[in-house]
């Protein structure tokens, strides 16, 4: 094969930077929505696919990241309905923690694992404005843009799950005020 065969295209170049930088933080982000690096891996494998084949068109307008966020919230969901997270077996016992979320808390430091098991009880949405708002440092109106909601439904879902978090992590662990303003 010669060199000219192999040689990049400008959009493939511009894909392979952009996932150098990105996919890293992409990644990160699955993992704090299902509490699981293997689903994560999975997750962040399918963002890329799409961000891949939808390239050109999204380098053009320079949403990039939104749109990889808002595919990785609504793949995130997707694996949330799929019938086999909801199936259990009555042969075998039922265990109260996943072991795959389990194995993921234990390369964890002990730390953080009381705020990634309280992450992990929030309802999906919840969970997906926290991430984004504390994670990816997104502003509530970038947000609501990349959920494609409304900026009052972004508000409640935080208010909601700052509210949760501030149950079940108690005043042992700080947890934000409610503010809307940029993070600091």
């Amino acid at each position: 094969m010669d060199r000219a065969a192999t040689a990049l295209t400008p959009d493939e170049a511009g894909f392979r930077g952009w996932m150098a930088v990105r996919a890293p933080a992409l990644r990160r982000k699955a993992y704090f929505l299902c509490g699981d690096w293997h689903t994560a891996d999975d997750l962040t494998q399918e963002v890329l696919v799409s961000v891949y084949s939808r390239w050109s068109r999204l380098a053009g307008r320079g949403n990039v990241d939104a749109y990889a966020n808002r595919v990785l919230v609504g793949k995130h969901v997707d694996v949330l309905r799929r019938p086999s997270r909801r199936e259990t077996s009555v042969r075998e016992p039922v265990d109260t923690v996943d072991a795959g979320a389990a194995a993921a808390f234990d390369a964890v430091d002990a730390q953080d694992a009381p705020l990634l098991r309280a992450l992990a009880a929030l309802p999906g949405p919840q969970r997906a404005v926290v991430v984004l708002r504390f994670v990816d440092d997104l502003a509530v109106d970038e947000i609501a843009r990349v959920l494609d909601v409304p900026v009052g439904t972004v508000k409640s879902r935080l208010s909601r799950a700052l509210d949760s978090l501030r149950t079940s992590l108690g005043p042992a662990v700080s947890v934000p005020a409610h503010e809307w303003e940029e993070p600091s």
